[in-house]
């Protein structure tokens, strides 16, 4: 009988990686401001899985609330007040500073050499709430390099949040929130895993 394979490791390169999320604006002003897209900053992560299969794959990711900061064109004076409502009023990071994703299972088909389907299904802690939450992803995998991308939606108030208005509720953020990805993940050596 052959011996399990081990799991092959890869760890999410915030720097060269995209995570954005996109705010859309409605009410009577909708027409007149910009729908701001917010950028993370600091987010880190790890997949597991069965070398050429992606069976037994695992993923957890951590996002660190305060570091979602607005990008795209808007005024200093508008980037700065969208930034304080979103982490005051909104995700309140000085209570929650941490967004996670821990998937409970996975499904996987192939799309070619090295590259896969997947829906990850797992829990979404955001807010101080954690739901069951679905990511689907194109991912292709290398020797030494992952990459994963897609796009998914959630609901602010499925968190606990309420939507924010200003102009004396003319102008509101929608509930549903669409969020984006292209990530970018190296190998976990053995040699690495020890001095972690």
């Amino acid at each position: 009988m052959d011996a399990p394979q081990s799991l092959s490791r890869y760890r999410i390169d915030a720097k060269p990686s995209r995570f954005t999320v996109q705010v859309t604006s409605a009410g009577l002003l909708s027409a007149f401001v910009h729908n701001p897209v917010i950028a993370i900053r600091n987010f880190s992560g790890e997949a597991r899985f069965q070398p050429d299969t992606l069976a037994s794959a695992t993923l957890r990711v951590v996002v660190q609330a305060t570091s979602l900061e607005v990008s795209g064109d808007v005024s200093d004076k508008d980037r700065r007040e969208i930034e304080r409502t979103m982490q005051e009023r909104v995700l309140e990071s000085a209570t929650y500073p941490e967004i996670s994703f821990q998937s409970s299972s996975v499904k996987v088909s192939a799309a070619g050499p090295g590259q896969y389907r997947v829906e990850a299904m797992g829990q979404l802690s955001l807010h101080g709430i954690t739901r069951e939450h679905v990511v689907a992803a194109r991912v292709t995998v290398g020797p030494d390099r992952l990459r994963a991308s897609g796009a998914f939606s959630l609901h602010q108030t499925d968190y606990g949040i309420e939507s924010v208005s200003v102009a004396g509720g003319a102008l509101k953020v929608e509930d549903e929130l669409k969020c984006s990805f292209d990530i970018l993940a190296s190998t976990v050596r053995a040699e690495d895993s020890a001095a972690a």
